[in-house]
């Protein structure tokens, strides 16, 4: 796995953990990526392509094997930005499922980290979409 599918591969799992893809998580999946290198030099059928090979995956194996195929192909800066996009991702719609946040978890103690900085990033992502005005 090339670090641009492993890096793409990473966010898929974000938002496919609760076993469902919906089409505004696709297209949040697609924004978040398309102004990214190598991502914004894709056309759209090698964007698809992409996703195509990942999904595949996804559906063979399943999101833990997919982020087990990833993570050794992305660096420590790779995977501390992929962990961020993870959870910006997870956090974007303001609801949170249970399954999401154990994906979130789980994924803080496998990347490859100095310790503590993981759960800095997640709660860094999480701070800023908090509704801290609301009454």
């Amino acid at each position: 796995m090339t670090d641009a599918d492993a890096f793409a591969a990473i966010a898929l799992a974000a938002v496919a953990c609760d076993g469902a893809l919906g089409r505004e998580e696709a297209h949040a999946l697609r924004r978040s990526l398309e102004f990214r290198t190598p991502y914004k030099n894709c056309t759209d059928q090698e964007m698809g392509s992409l996703f195509d090979r990942l999904l595949h995956t996804l559906r063979e194996s399943g999101v833990n094997k997919l982020v087990d195929e990833a993570l050794p192909a992305l660096t420590s800066l790779q995977q501390e930005t992929a962990l961020a996009l993870a959870v910006q991702l997870a956090y974007a719609d303001r609801k949170v499922t249970p399954e999401e946040n154990t994906f979130l978890k789980q994924l803080c103690e496998r990347v490859s980290l100095p310790e503590g900085r993981a759960e800095a990033v997640m709660g860094a992502i999480m701070s800023l979409h908090r509704d801290s005005l609301s009454s």
